[in-house]
């Protein structure tokens, strides 16, 4: 059999756009499943989900989908109280909330289970889910490169601080990030970059705005600006100084957290925006080739959007999970959801949305009545196969052709259907060269393109 070395081009990444005309980037379209809410408060010990903070993977030696999520274990409760009982009792004066963090497995990634573990005492029993009381915004993910059993889990949060773990579920002591005095009162995340060879993480801090107060000062009107923040790390255990990735740049639109994940050679984050007016959260796409510079994808525009409707399952906040899965035919973008306001009576829940592969964005025509064109950069090139990905209406079609150095015309491919990695240029014997790629698009959006190259057979 014959194995496989892809390179893969998101048109998103200006890095592969030399030129266009007539086409703009748009955000990619989600689709909420049917089976949302796919999980629900509905154990003592889960009083207010509030942001979720989830993390989840797919463990491929365990064959199951696992997930870490946060709710507030002492906390003022919504459950059961109608709009108006909302709007009537202040959700002020609770006794001091206390956040724990739970464990919940499924087969399929849509139902749930919470097992008792009997590892932490809520309420004089330890039949529960909660694997620990109190970190606040807990970021945890699986490391695959970890040398030593005992951290083959990583997480960080509030303080900043990190922990580590052998399966998990029982932790190590924690320990305080060096150099770093940030409350990180946020869903703090953490990923091994490739690309750097370093354990970056992402956090929040708070700026001073340019934005002069109107009337007394509140909870929501304030001269402070939430921030994304960076931080980096060699060995897990010695990290650089915070520095500021992503301020405000509009004042009542302000980065809350910003889970982040590498895929097709960039950085991706699903960034939750909170309206300082209207209270709500919803999560917007951002970009870098670096984790330092970012890019974010149609600023202000949802890639995920609550409900207009009060009380629905996701209207009032949508906090992505950390990260997405990439199936064969869909990526996977858990989210917690919630029915209420952020700084208000609300129930929370776990919820899921899925986009096409590499839906994240994609180039269509500005004037639908005219033909849109992409030339991508001169690209290295010796013979590989070529693939594309493309969303084709009715009555649209998509057309690429091959460009060699001398700016000739090598071939020409039309394409009329939406594909997900559909062979567009045969591998070919070749001389080592730079081609460019010239996509033209009718009533067609285009995500991405392959190179495929064949290594030789295997046994």
């Amino acid at each position: 059999m014959q194995t496989a070395n892809k390179q893969r081009f998101l048109l998103l990444d200006e890095r592969n756009v030399a030129t266009t005309q007539n086409v703009q980037l748009k955000i990619g379209s989600v689709t909420k499943h049917d089976a949302n809410p796919l999980m629900v408060e509905d154990k003592p010990w889960e009083k207010r989900f509030d942001n979720f903070y989830g993390n989840i993977l797919y463990d491929t030696s365990d064959e199951l989908f696992k997930c870490w999520y946060s709710p507030f274990i002492i906390q003022q409760s919504a459950k059961g109280m109608s709009l108006e009982e909302r709007e009537k009792i202040p959700y002020t004066g609770h006794e001091p909330p206390e956040m724990g963090v739970c464990y919940a497995t499924s087969i399929d990634g849509i139902v749930w289970e919470k097992h008792h573990l009997g590892l932490v005492e809520f309420e004089n029993s330890a039949e529960n889910n909660l694997i620990c009381r109190g970190p606040h915004g807990m970021g945890v993910f699986k490391d695959l490169r970890a040398t030593k059993k005992t951290q083959r889990y990583k997480s960080i949060f509030q303080g900043l601080r990190t922990s580590t773990s052998q399966d998990g579920l029982k932790w190590s002591k924690p320990r305080h990030i060096s150099r770093n005095k940030i409350a990180g009162d946020t869903h703090n995340n953490v990923i091994w970059a490739p690309t750097l060879k370093k354990y970056v993480g992402f956090t929040r801090t708070w700026g001073e705005t340019d934005r002069l107060l109107k009337g007394p000062k509140t909870k929501t009107n304030h001269i402070w600006g939430r921030q994304v923040s960076r931080i980096e790390s060699s060995d897990f255990c010695d990290w650089s100084k915070a520095e500021v990735v992503i301020d405000c740049t509009v004042w009542e639109h302000q980065p809350y957290a910003m889970p982040v994940f590498f895929h097709a050679n960039i950085y991706i984050g699903l960034m939750a925006v909170h309206d300082q007016s209207t209270d709500r959260v919803w999560t917007e796409l951002t970009w870098s080739n670096d984790t330092k510079i970012w890019h974010r994808v149609n600023e202000g525009t949802a890639l995920i959007e609550g409900s207009p409707r009060p009380l629905d399952y996701d209207y009032g906040c949508i906090f992505a999970c950390a990260t997405p899965l990439f199936l064969k035919d869909e990526i996977r973008i858990y989210y917690g959801g919630s029915d209420g306001l952020h700084s208000s009576w609300r129930n929370g829940c776990l919820a899921l949305a899925t986009l096409r592969p590499d839906g994240f964005a994609g180039y269509q025509p500005m004037n639908p009545h005219e033909v849109g064109i992409i030339t991508t950069p001169p690209l290295d090139y010796h013979g590989q196969a070529i693939n594309v990905s493309a969303d084709v209406s009715h009555n649209g079609w998509l057309k690429a052709h091959l460009i060699n150095s001398g700016n000739v015309r090598i071939a020409t491919q039309i394409i009329n259907q939406s594909v997900t990695d559909a062979l567009l240029f045969q591998s070919s014997v070749t001389v080592a060269d730079k081609i460019q790629i010239e996509f033209e698009l009718k009533g067609s959006t285009l995500y991405s393109f392959l190179f495929l190259e064949k290594l030789g057979a295997t046994v």
